[in-house]
């Protein structure tokens, strides 16, 4: 049971406009937008928010930082995040080895100096207490400029709101998503946990 439940995708109609952007990402939109209408204010802020940390300037692509909100919401645990990061990474061209080795990230040859520098960063950014240290933080630099490293926080920083969000209301996580998650991370012993009825 969800602490508080998700409303119909209609009920706000500005909500609803706002919230076909994740029709894009997901192929649906997210039970954690729709129990966040219950505020609209709220939510047309997250959604505005999303959009803004989500959109692609360049190196830092849209399915890195989909794997990058992955990683950061492994750290921190949230099974109905995890579901969403990865099915948003496939839905944007993440390449097959990377769906199914981001728990390797570190070590996989799939994923290149570059990206393991950002994913290491993700960990140590949404780890509590925060473990971005100096030698985190200069392998970064090493392949990453100022913009792309805002990004890169943004995705963390944005998986962290989300995060404390869905894990604490109980989201209800979505057939699709779950699917995603069963397919790419049930090796991994993802469950979906408290998201998922029984």
């Amino acid at each position: 049971m969800p602490l508080v439940a998700p409303l119909p995708p209609d009920h706000d109609a500005e909500v609803a406009e706002l919230a076909q952007f994740f029709n894009e990402t997901l192929g649906f939109c997210p039970n954690s937008v729709l129990t966040m209408q219950r505020r609209p204010a709220i939510a047309k802020a997250f959604i505005h928010l999303n959009k803004a940390v989500m959109e692609n300037k360049g190196r830092v692509t849209s399915d890195l930082k989909r794997l990058i909100g992955y990683v950061a919401s492994h750290t921190a645990g949230c099974q109905y995040c995890q579901a969403h990061t990865i099915r948003a990474a496939e839905r944007y061209g993440a390449a097959e080895d990377k769906l199914q080795h981001i728990c390797r990230y570190s070590s996989h040859p799939a994923f290149s100096m570059a990206e393991r520098a950002a994913l290491d960063f993700a960990v140590a950014a949404a780890s509590v207490p925060n473990a971005v240290d100096n030698v985190i933080s200069e392998n970064l630099r090493r392949f990453w400029d100022d913009g792309e490293i805002v990004e890169i926080l943004g995705v963390v920083a944005l998986f962290g709101y989300l995060n404390r969000w869905n894990d604490s209301m109980g989201t209800p996580l979505e057939w699709p998503a779950r699917k995603s998650g069963e397919q790419f991370l049930g090796k991994e012993g993802w469950t979906g946990g408290k998201h998922v009825g029984r």
